[in-house]
């Protein structure tokens, strides 16, 4: 008995061609209810932003400075007394939301951002609070949020990837498992981009062929795909169906993605109000990627973990927040003149947050941060957010999480619901057991959406 006909191949023998093939597992679905958010950008501030130093202001830090600390945590390495915030805070927008010097271009549209103050990872180890804060899990291999997003969703354009993570100058620690597809069909694993480069052929690996041109390399795809399904019918292998996948969508890549990494077409004035440098340049494309209909664009900085501030933390957080400040401020201006911002949900974040206390070094203050996974700040804007808004918070010296703790399952049950997704129906069947993105947890945080 010959073996079952798969979607793939229903359509193949279907004549619909070339063009058909590989888009049933990518196609557009239909949302669980209404969304708010048709995609999501996020600005990965790889290593742990400092929450007291940007989002959270602490005051009691300075009445405390050089003395302990009576909400003191255990902590990864050795801390000592308080340590005030060497940066300013003042109050921004009609909100009056405070919002330290660090991030002042930014601060300028905090009537349309919602900051969550109260956030709580599990581990103060970069590892497992990367692949929390990504996957939902900081153990076993599960799929990480855009997976989940375009599994559940769909492509909005078949010529480009779902999902596209842009981290300059290398991976960043546990490299493409930060976006990885874990158990969910290939197909939906972030796109991997090294935005240092600017010319196209170097943005994306063997975007061109230098040995063939358009037909013939549709001819050689056309007989791949014959092998390729020869070899399927007699096999259920997920792996092969991801590449054969993997195969046209790098085609079809070809003219779509050389214009979208273009941000030569941009007008001057636009290219200027996102301002200089590598996190200027992949902010612009990743608005022209979300222009194209990619679902998920997940902005890193850095490939190390720039924001581990463990010494000289005012230095490194100035110079720091002085990449990504403009362009962050540039892009939510952009989004918002071009009626994209009501529609596109836009997170800012890291693994987790830093001490209030200074951390030491023997007997010797470096007069840095510790990483703090008891209690840290995120926000987002656009997509539904009720902005202007403050949930949850911390102690009074920023240790941990004390009004409204909030989990990564809630901030992503939170992600997942406004772009029209029940985080508790988005399921893969695996190893014999209905898996999510939120596991057995998370609520969605409803004081922060419209």
């Amino acid at each position: 008995m010959p073996p079952a006909l798969t979607r793939r191949d229903f359509l193949a023998r279907s004549g619909m061609g070339l063009a058909a093939l590989g888009l049933a597992d990518l196609q557009a679905a239909k949302p669980h209810h209404a969304p708010k958010a048709k995609r999501v950008i996020h600005f990965f501030l790889n290593g742990g932003p400092s929450h007291v130093d940007t989002f959270d202001p602490k005051p009691a830090l300075a009445r405390y400075a050089g003395k302990p600390v009576p909400s003191h945590r255990i902590t990864e390495r050795k801390t000592g007394a308080a340590f005030p915030s060497p940066f300013k805070f003042e109050p921004r927008g009609q909100s009056g939301i405070e919002v330290s010097e660090l991030f002042a271009k930014t601060a300028a549209h905090m009537d349309d951002i919602a900051v969550i103050r109260s956030m709580q990872a599990q581990v103060p180890n970069h590892e497992p609070s990367l692949m929390l804060m990504n996957c939902g899990d900081s153990i076993q291999p599960r799929p990480s949020l855009g997976a989940w997003l375009t599994y559940g969703l769909g492509s909005e354009n078949s010529n480009l990837p779902g999902f596209i993570a842009m981290c300059p100058g290398g991976m960043p620690i546990k490299g493409a498992e930060n976006w990885q597809a874990a158990f969910l069909p290939g197909a939906f694993q972030g796109t991997y981009v090294d935005s240092k480069h600017e010319a196209v052929d170097r943005l994306i690996e063997n975007i061109r062929s230098p040995h063939a041109d358009t037909s013939v390399q549709l001819r050689q795809l056309e007989l791949l795909r014959r092998i390729n399904a020869a070899h399927k019918a007699e096999r259920s292998d997920p792996r092969l169906e991801a590449r054969i996948q993997s195969f046209e969508l790098a085609f079809r890549m070809q003219m779509e993605a050389a214009d979208a990494f273009d941000v030569s077409q941009e007008p001057e004035h636009i290219r200027k109000m996102y301002g200089e440098g590598v996190h200027a340049r992949q902010t612009l494309i990743a608005r022209r990627l979300l222009e194209r209909g990619v679902r998920m664009v997940q902005l890193w900085h850095g490939a190390g973990q720039p924001w581990d501030n463990h010494d000289n933390i005012e230095t490194n957080h100035r110079k720091l927040s002085n990449d990504i400040d403009q362009p962050i401020a540039a892009l939510l201006s952009d989004l918002k003149q071009r009626g994209m911002l009501e529609d596109t949900l836009v997170l800012w974040g890291g693994e987790f947050g830093r001490t209030p206390t200074v951390e030491m070094s023997g007997s010797k203050s470096k007069l840095g941060r510790d990483h703090n996974h008891y209690g840290f700040s995120v926000w987002m804007a656009g997509g539904g957010i009720k902005g202007g808004t403050v949930h949850g918070s911390t102690d009074e010296f920023g240790f941990a999480a004390q009004e409204n703790p909030t989990s990564i399952h809630d901030l992503h049950a939170t992600i997942l619901h406004l772009l029209g997704i029940n985080h508790e129906e988005l399921t893969y069947r695996y190893a014999g057991r209905d898996f999510r993105l939120t596991d057995v947890y998370g609520e969605v945080i409803r004081p922060v959406m419209l």
